[in-house]
């Protein structure tokens, strides 16, 4: 008697338990989407329309968690260390997750620690200066820093991230020595340029108001080719750098996801990225629709990790 007891003490015991994740009733809770990076800022902006675009696809609200800090790796390192695989927890991941590791020490490896979901997008970039300052050209700039040795001073959301990188390249290329400024988030590079602190921003589209408003000038951009909303800014192939720098980026889950819960989110967020509401946000900063499913958004991530690796090396800045 006090075995089938017990036994049916186990029982009602593991049948209390929450049962693992299965696809069949996921989700059934929100689903957070950790933005490393702080509110208001491009892809916090762009990230918020892509989650309320997915809501209705998935059955699920797409809550988004702010997680700024080390130059966007914050928020995935601390989701692949202690999320469960379980699909409620997802985050972006920029270029930034795949280069780190081979510049100072971290806590994950982009190639062991993640489950690639979805590839989206790219940033429009480029450098930007006050509309006041002597420098009317991508070219005279250059020339500015070129005579003026480790004196001009231009802000990135933090060292290691493709700003400060794409930066390091064209000072190699051309032979200048200048000196990087790193910021947490847009806001505090844009105050930087208002108030002279710093002689340029590398940055995104998050500076177009203050183009709009003739405040900044851009001076380059780091695109294929010209784009439609600055048609008149030269790219760094026009100038010669032979760079392009779009700093891609998608989405990603703790390794070891369940690959029919992979799925299910894939397509709600595939949906998602179709909506006209989440387009129009991609048409306001001039991104690109740059969609990879989970096998070929792996595939790109391990090719991207070897080829950051040889850059950081070319560079000199990998950790000794």
């Amino acid at each position: 008697m006090r075995f089938i007891l017990a036994v049916l003490a186990l029982a009602a015991v593991v049948a209390a338990a929450p049962s693992p994740t299965r696809a069949e009733n996921f989700p059934n809770r929100p689903v957070t989407l950790i933005v490393p990076w702080p509110p208001g800022g491009t892809t916090d902006i762009h990230l918020r329309a892509l989650a309320s675009a997915t809501e209705k696809h998935l059955g699920q609200p797409v809550v988004i968690e702010n997680r700024p800090g080390a130059a966007g790796t914050l928020g995935a390192a601390g989701m692949a260390a202690t999320a469960k695989p379980d699909g409620y927890t997802v985050a972006q991941l920029p270029v930034t997750i795949f280069r780190l590791p081979y510049m100072q020490k971290v806590s994950f490896d982009p190639k062991k620690d993640f489950t690639y979901i979805i590839h989206l997008t790219g940033y429009l970039f480029g450098v930007a200066v006050r509309t006041d300052s002597p420098w009317k050209t991508w070219r005279q700039f250059l020339d500015h820093a070129k005579a003026n040795p480790g004196q001009v001073t231009y802000g990135t959301p933090g060292t290691g991230s493709t700003l400060h990188i794409t930066m390091e390249q064209i000072a190699l290329q051309e032979g200048i020595k200048w000196t990087q400024v790193p910021f947490k988030g847009q806001a505090e590079q844009v105050a930087a340029l208002l108030g002279s602190h710093v002689t340029a921003l590398a940055s995104g589209m998050g500076l177009a108001p203050q183009i709009e408003a003739n405040q900044f000038r851009m001076l380059v951009m780091w695109t294929p080719k010209r784009t439609p909303k600055y048609p008149d800014v030269p790219t760094l192939v026009e100038e010669g750098q032979k760079i392009i720098s779009t700093s891609p980026y998608g989405l990603a889950g703790p390794k070891g996801m369940d690959p029919k819960v992979v799925e299910i989110l894939h397509q709600a967020f595939r949906k998602g990225m179709l909506e006209p509401a989440h387009r129009e946000v991609l048409e306001r900063f001039d991104m690109t629709d740059e969609y990879l499913g989970p096998e070929a958004y792996t595939r790109f991530a391990m090719q991207t990790i070897e080829e950051q690796r040889a850059l950081i090396n070319e560079l000199g800045l990998a950790a000794k």
